[in-house]
Order: structure tokens, then C-alpha cells, then sequence
């Protein structure tokens, strides 16, 4: 009895020790005067910016690929300036995220990395701004769904297929994820 409750107590530990989701907290400063801004009248409430879909290219990143990386690739190759994310599916052999954990400014992000949890990719959304990328993913596995900003560290399993909607070159999107642009 006393080697079976051992041998399941060391069971335990080495299942904790082999665990690798990390977790940390970062506050992103900017200035106490950027956080500290108010809301101008300048500003719509909400506003609307037209564009065309010029074209909709399909990325598609093999096993061990970087998300990140392989988008950041299709984008300078195929030369987008300014897109929408539609969609995007596949799975990943681990992943890492970062997602706001505040409501005041300045602004706190949680980063949760773990590089050897497999979980499927349901969704990617976002935008492509002048070239960078602000991609959103939703991730699952066998006990919950959950996501965040795509952060670098996220390798593909299976495949990975994002649709990116390339808008006109003319758009003006960059005030659109400026968090001071209030």
C-alpha cells in the first residue's frame, strides 16, 4: 500500500513538473499623459472607414511552422499594406497569447505561454495595419476554449490556414487599434 500511495504521489510531481504554461503580467506604459487622456470630441464615437476586398489570398503554414511568423511571411511576400483576417483553422503543438487583464490605464496585458499543449485553432480575426499584423486567436482543447492576441511561440501541428481579405491601398486604417486615439 505504502509503495502504491509513493509511486502515485511521484506520479503526481512529475505530472506538475512536466507542466510548461507560464504566466506573466506586463503593464504597458506609455506616458502619464497618454494614459491620463481623456476622451476628445474630435473623436466619433464610432465610425465607419470604406474599403473594397481587392483580393483574398489563402496562407497556409505546414507542421512546426510559427503562426506569427508564417503570416508575417505571406504578408511581406505578397506585399499587403492594409487587409482584414477573415478567418483562420488548424492546430497548434503549443501556443502563446497575451490578453488584457485591466479596465484603467495604463494597460495590463497577462501573457500565458505553453509550448507543448496541443489545442486546435477554431478562429483568427484581426487586421493587418501598414504591414503589421493584429491577429486575435481562439484555441481549444478537450476542457475549454480560450484565446487572445497571437503572440509568437504558437507552432503549427496539422496545417494552419488563414484567409486575409486584402483591401485597397487607399485605406487609412491607422487609428483603428491606437488605444490613445480617443
Amino acid at each position: 500500500m505504502k509503495k502504491t500511495l509513493l509511486s502515485f504521489g511521484l506520479m503526481i510531481l512529475l505530472a506538475a513538473a512536466m507542466a510548461q504554461e507560464t504566466r506573466y503580467d506586463k503593464t504597458n506604459h506609455t506616458t502619464a499623459e497618454e494614459d491620463g487622456k481623456e476622451n476628445s470630441d474630435k473623436v466619433p464615437e464610432a465610425y465607419g472607414i470604406e474599403s473594397n476586398i481587392e483580393k483574398v489570398i489563402i496562407a497556409r503554414m505546414k507542421h512546426k511552422t510559427d503562426l506569427l511568423a508564417g503570416l508575417e511571411d505571406v504578408v511581406k511576400e505578397h506585399g499587403i499594406k492594409n487587409a482584414v483576417i477573415l478567418s483562420g483553422i488548424g492546430s497548434v503543438r503549443g501556443y502563446h497569447i497575451h490578453q488584457v487583464i485591466n479596465r484603467t490605464f495604463p494597460s495590463r496585458n497577462a501573457y500565458v505561454k505553453n509550448p507543448t499543449a496541443p489545442a486546435d485553432l477554431i478562429s483568427t480575426n484581426g487586421y493587418i495595419i501598414d504591414g503589421r499584423i493584429h491577429a486575435h486567436i481562439t484555441l481549444a482543447d478537450p476542457d475549454k476554449s480560450f484565446g487572445g492576441h497571437l503572440e509568437p511561440g504558437n507552432e503549427v501541428f496539422t496545417f494552419a490556414i488563414i484567409t486575409i481579405g486584402i483591401l485597397s491601398e487607399d485605406v487609412d486604417l491607422s487609428n483603428v487599434d491606437r488605444k490613445h486615439y480617443r
